[in-house]
Parts: C-alpha cells; structure tokens; sequence
C-alpha cells in the first residue's frame, strides 16, 4: 500500500513501524477468514484489511481519531491469526499497537469507560487488589451478578474466580537447572494452583522455580489498552527484579504460565524503540522467556487416564509464540485422549481486557467455540491461558483445567479442582 507518512512523523519510531507495515500489505484479503470479528459481523471494517486502512488513515492524518475508527479498533481482540495467515508477512501487531498508543492519547472516552479502564491498568495487576475486589463481588453476589454491560462482564469474572483465591503459590523448589518465575497478577490472584503444579510437574524433571516475587504483572493488560506508559514500568521492573536476582548467570530461563503473558514478554523490546538502553536490556530478558510446554519434557512412564481432552490452543501460543504441538504431545504422553476442536484457530473471544471491554462479542465467540468443543464430546478442556480458562469456564462447559495441572495429576499430583467439582478422575 502507498502512505503518506510526512518525514517528521517517520522520525517517530512507534510511526515508522506502523508505515513499514502498513506498505507491506498488498489488500489481497486471506486475513479476513481468520479473522473473528470479521467471521461473526461481516463487516470489512471489522476485518484486518479494513482496521489497516482506517488505522493508517487515523495515524497518518494524526490529533483526535473519528468514533468509526475508535470503534473497530477497539474491536480488534489482537489474535494476530490475521499475521499467522499473512503471506507478505504484514507486522499488524506493531501497527495495531500504535493505534491503540495514539487513540489513548488523542481521543476522550466517555466517563465510565475511563474509569473501566483505570480500574483494568491498577486493580487487574495487582493481585492483592484483585483479589479484594473478588472479596467485594462475593459480599454483593445478588446485584453484582445482575450488573449490565462491561461492569456486569468484570463482576461476574470475579465471581467466576473466587473458588480458587484461597490456594497457596508456587514454592521455591531446587534442581540442576534454575528457572526464574514471574509472579504475574491475575492468575495469581484467582488461580496459583497453576503455579503450584508447575512447580510440582518441573521438580519432578530436576528443574528449580525461583519466584521473582517483586517482578509483578508484566503488563500485558494495560498494553491492551494502549497505556503505553504503564506497560513499560511495569517491563523496568521485571527487567530488574530478573538482574538482582542474577540475570542470565543464575538462571537458566525465566517463565510465566500462561501464554498471554509468555507472548507479551517476548516482545518486550518493542517497548523501548527510542530508548537504547532500555531496548538491549529488555531484549536480553525477553531471550530469556520459555513457555511451560517448552520445559516440560514428556513422560514415557505414566499411566493412561480413561479422559478425552479437547485441546484448546490459545491464540497467543499460536499466533505470537508459534508453539504447534508441544501441549498436544505432553498431554498425549501423560495418558490423555486428546482431541482437536474444529475452528480451532479462531479465538474464544477472551483475548487480554477484551472479555471486559467487548462483553457481547466475547460473549458470541464463547458460544461459537463451545458449540465446536461439543462435536468432539470431551470430559474436559485444556489450554495454557487464564485468559482462556476463565473464558471457558461456566456450567454450560466441560470443566476447564490448566495444561500444568493435569499433567501434574496424571504424573501423581493433586486432582484439580475444576475435575473435582464434575466428579471426574475420583
């Protein structure tokens, strides 16, 4: 595509990416098809190819965006399937990001939805607020559960959650290899038995957990939301929490469980374009970052579990970490009966501050992917994402379980709860 970038914009970094990327499309439209949003509404804007015109559009024009561009913009769950599917290899993340940067600065949300969206960037992150906000949810479950929109799609993930705050996290644990964990902020808030088990699962292959217990959020969720300024403090500080603890020469790999994340941390040198130093030293971290699935090797020596398990891959895995059957392999090994879920590269509508901000769309693409899970008839479903797993979750679903934990189970461990809870594996 032809843009018109003037050369003092082009000086911006965060604009100049966004232009490569924008030339680099040629309009041919394979994205659309693997795009959800597109595939649910049908509307071109609402497409990959669309969201790139309205996007060069607004940033090439520059100050305050229109409501249609803000609009589908803001549609976008960032899935990236669209980059997967891409063949001139189009980067619609750098130039997605910089939309959602510009559109915080530049434009002015009605009220509500800014403190929404405060509330998202300090509370989500932060996992004793997190969990004193799931507190306040279960003291006033009658009218929590009854609240519209985006606030009643938050209340009711926090009531969703709160069978899991009172586990314990993860323990430091020793072995040959030491691998640094990231505490992260919403799964340790609604779910450290995850952590718990990978601590378990990985002890077991003679691998220590370290917690890097003042790392906190990596800061994916506000990235979501174009707050560019509190993602990077949150990045410093995960940088440097890794270096006092030793970097590079104490540890063997850093992790985070879920794949969100783990995706979110591997580009963590995108943050930093015009800051050098900041750049290398977050590009040194970000080498560091393995996924779960990617330590764990399989077992040969388990017993097999009589459990069908649809394997749902979260769109980050795939899209962002490009991991293609590692999951399926460990759980094949640890006994399990795993099933592919048709449609399985679009995504459960979950996708970071989406399920919040966009409660009726995430709300469709549950419907859809659940709908697929159901031609397989599971027991149960599995992923790597707590993104995906509180998605999923919900009486209307097989239970939903953790890749970590199930493994754990079937190598000894606990039964996790959600199987507990069907009466499965008793």
């Amino acid at each position: 595509m032809r843009t018109h970038f003037t050369a003092e914009q082009l000086t911006d970094p965060h604009l100049a990416a966004a232009e490569k990327s924008v030339r680099a499309c040629i309009h041919c439209g394979i994205c659309t098809a693997t795009c959800p949003t597109y595939v649910l509404l049908g509307d071109e804007r609402d497409g990959p190819r669309g969201r790139i015109m309205l996007m060069q559009n607004m940033l090439e024009r520059g100050g305050a965006p229109d409501e249609e561009t803000v609009l589908h913009v803001d549609r976008c769950l960032s899935c990236l399937a669209c980059r997967t599917a891409c063949p001139s290899s189009v980067n619609y993340a750098s130039l997605v990001d910089a939309a959602r940067s510009h559109i915080e600065e530049h434009h002015t949300r009605p009220v509500s939805d800014r403190l929404l969206r405060v509330l998202i960037a300090n509370v989500l992150t932060r996992p004793t607020l997190a969990r004193m906000s799931i507190a306040v949810a279960q003291a006033f479950r009658p009218l929590a559960s009854r609240l519209p929109g985006r606030w009643g799609a938050m209340a009711r993930m926090g009531l969703a959650s709160a069978s899991g705050i009172t586990a314990k996290p993860a323990p430091e644990t020793t072995g040959t290899r030491r691998v640094a964990l990231m505490p992260g902020c919403v799964q340790k808030a609604i779910a450290p038995e995850i952590d718990a088990a990978v601590a378990r699962l990985l002890a077991r292959r003679d691998i220590g957990l370290v917690p890097l217990s003042s790392a906190g959020c990596c800061g994916a969720l506000p990235h979501h939301m174009g707050r560019e300024d509190d993602a990077r403090a949150w990045a410093r500080r995960a940088i440097v929490a890794f270096e006092r603890a030793g970097g590079a020469s104490a540890f063997d790999a850093i992790l985070i469980t879920a794949t969100g994340c783990s995706s979110h941390l591997k580009d963590l040198a995108n943050l930093f374009p015009d800051d050098a130093g900041w750049r290398n030293r977050a590009r040194a971290f970000a080498e560091m970052v393995r996924d779960f699935s990617e330590l764990a090797e399989p077992r040969s020596d388990v017993p097999a579990k009589a459990l069908r398990v649809a394997w749902h891959a979260p769109c980050s895995a795939q899209n962002s970490l490009r991991l293609t059957g590692q999951s399926e392999a460990l759980l094949a090994a640890a006994g399990f009966t795993v099933l592919a879920i048709p449609e399985g590269h679009l995504c459960c509508g979950s996708a970071g501050t989406y399920a919040i901000l966009q409660p009726d769309l995430s709300q469709a693409l549950r419907t859809r992917k659940l709908d697929h899970v159901r031609t397989v008839a599971p027991d149960v479903i599995a992923t790597s994402n707590i993104g995906c797993l509180n998605q999923l979750a919900g009486p209307d679903a097989p239970p939903v379980v953790h890749l970590a934990e199930l493994i754990d189970w079937a190598e000894g461990g606990p039964l996790p709860q959600a199987l507990a809870r069907a009466g499965l594996g008793g």
